[in-house]
């Protein structure tokens, strides 16, 4: 009789692999490191072969496991396209999708229920971080489909804003400008920083949060002043006659190679929502 290797367990050898260890592996296939650990040592018993050499927590491959790598990838791309093309026009598996917190309020009740409503039987999993978070999850494939900012020449924009200041305009008087911004890293922080030390204006960070509504809060209690979009407020921004001038930022959309269906719809539809703003 035939060996036959579940595709469950040569996506999990093929994750910890690309992925450098069981930790990271794990949280990309979305078992426990234990549960990563029994299904290697499962694949192991079936192939009667090594996979990995162990030393401590440091693993390698061993010369079959170089080998077998080579087809879990060619087995799981066969599988994959093949679930694809049967399943065309459905949906097969979570959408997974991440966005910065500009983005989360409007899209979360307005671009994910839009999407819900055309693909009822979807299952989305939205992750909510930073750009550099949120990107590097995409390299990694955790993710299929990321909304964040970058430069205002980004490759991948599909739409620009004016960055700007906004809080109570009485700070202004102040020899030192209060200033509230998110934890770094954060592209709106780096650039408020960076204006004012550029125009020589003195500051200091009175709130710092790795909460955009936490953020809001302090701005609107006038506990200091930020930059971000016009997504942040809807009241105008600070004039910058009084203030230095800030760069524009772009809204970027990036996707995995390779795309369900459904997904792929979903990425259109977040492109449409983030352009049209």
């Amino acid at each position: 009789m035939p060996v036959n290797l579940p595709t469950n367990l040569l996506r999990s050898f093929v994750a910890i692999v690309d992925t450098g260890s069981m930790l990271n592996a794990s949280e990309k296939v979305f078992v426990t490191q234990s549960a990563l650990s029994l299904q290697i040592k499962r694949l192991e018993e079936l192939l009667q072969q090594t996979l990995f050499h162990r030393e401590g927590r440091r693993l390698s491959l061993t010369s079959a496991g170089e080998l077998m790598l080579d087809y879990s990838r060619k087995v799981l791309n066969l599988h994959d396209e093949a679930v694809a093309a049967v399943t065309a026009g459905q949906f097969a598996g979570p959408a997974r999708i991440g966005m910065v917190q500009d983005f989360a309020e409007m899209l979360l009740s307005g671009l994910l229920a839009r999407f819900a409503e055309l693909h009822p039987e979807a299952q989305i999993y939205s992750r909510i971080a930073g750009t550099a978070e949120l990107l590097a999850l995409l390299e990694n494939r955790q993710l299929d489909i990321v909304l964040g900012f970058a430069a205002n020449n980004d490759p991948s924009a599909i739409a620009s804003a004016p960055m700007a200041w906004y809080g109570n305009f009485e700070l202004l008087a102040h020899d030192t400008i209060p200033l509230a911004v998110l934890e770094p890293p954060c592209r709106f922080r780096e650039a408020a920083i960076r204006a004012l030390e550029d125009a020589g204006r003195p500051y200091r960070i009175t709130v710092e949060t790795p909460n955009l509504t936490t953020l809001r809060a302090a701005v609107s209690a006038g506990l200091g002043i930020t930059c971000r979009t016009r997504l942040f407020l809807e009241e105008e921004p600070l004039d910058l006659e009084d203030l230095p001038a800030l760069p524009r930022v772009s809204c970027i959309l990036q996707t995995a190679p390779s795309l369900a269906s459904a997904t792929s719809r979903l990425a259109e539809l977040a492109r449409e929502t983030v352009a049209a703003l």
